[in-house]
């Protein structure tokens, strides 16, 4: 009975009875590893959402469904032969041993410096392992997924190629670099801002940008949400502010809505 099991047994139960041909769910039998993708990410997302919001307690039911989302992947995985939850747990425990040797080890203690140095070491070692045949253009970001949302693939492809020795000594390069994009792209603007020129540019500029979250030690998805949710937040405000002095969004003047925005502005520096 599932009454009778360890939580996680009667979560792998669970899963497989969802998923018996004779009396699963109907929804979840439809469901293979490509339909289940955008569902996983919705899923992360609401467990970033709650985190931001400091909603502990929802926090408890999105990792659930989170979880269940690995679940799911690798019952379908078991179907077919591949793998089970326990071989992928498995993999997880060596691949955090093998990953954290001044932990599992040699016990030694190391500053910040050395074990990023020595994380993009083991990485290194994994890639090469991984390597068959003849990819070695590819050795180098196999393992940066092209669906990873764009600035954080940046991100990573910037740290990359940081740990082979190409970079920046500092920021004040990184930060140089945007104000040359800012340049290139004005100049591309002026011609055709419509152009496939000034898209590239632009992209250009984008890509920099991430360059200098990467060197002051910050992550640009993580900075871009914070940056939409105070503008979002803001704005609603704006909305607020303009009800008060007898106008909405619908009819205030853009000379209106920017007087109230510089207004709110100087209520939150006070």
């Amino acid at each position: 009975m599932l009454e009778d099991k360890h939580p996680l047994s009667k979560l792998l139960a669970i899963m497989a009875q969802l998923r018996d041909p004779q009396s699963g769910c109907p929804w979840d039998l439809k469901q293979n590893f490509q339909s289940i993708v955008p569902h996983t990410l919705e899923e992360a997302y609401e467990v970033a959402d709650c985190i931001e919001k400091g909603d502990l307690t929802e926090l408890k039911n999105e990792l659930g469904d989170l979880l269940f989302q690995v679940v799911f992947y690798a019952q379908l995985a078991k179907e077919q032969g591949l793998f089970d939850f326990n071989e992928v747990v498995a993999e997880l425990n060596n691949k955090l041993i093998r990953r954290h040797p001044h932990v599992f080890a040699e016990q030694t203690a190391l500053s910040d410096a050395e074990l990023s140095t020595q994380w993009q070491a083991i990485k290194a070692q994994e890639r090469a392992a991984k390597v068959t045949a003849d990819p070695h253009a590819e050795m180098l970001w196999q393992d940066i997924p092209n669906a990873m949302p764009s600035l954080s693939r940046a991100h990573k492809i910037q740290q990359r190629v940081a740990s082979l020795g190409f970079d920046w000594p500092s920021y004040h390069g990184a930060l140089d670099k945007v104000v040359e994009e800012v340049t290139e792209v004005t100049d591309a603007l002026s011609v055709d801002p419509y152009s496939e020129h000034s898209a590239e540019e632009l992209g250009d500029l984008l890509f920099a940008t991430v360059n200098v979250a990467r060197h002051v030690k910050r992550d640009p998805e993580q900075l871009l949400r914070n940056a939409n949710t105070k503008f979002s937040d803001r704005f609603e405000k704006l909305q607020s502010y303009l009800n008060t002095q007898g106008h909405s969004l619908e009819n205030a003047t853009l000379e209106e809505m920017e007087a109230a925005w510089q207004a709110i502005k100087k209520q939150q520096s006070a």
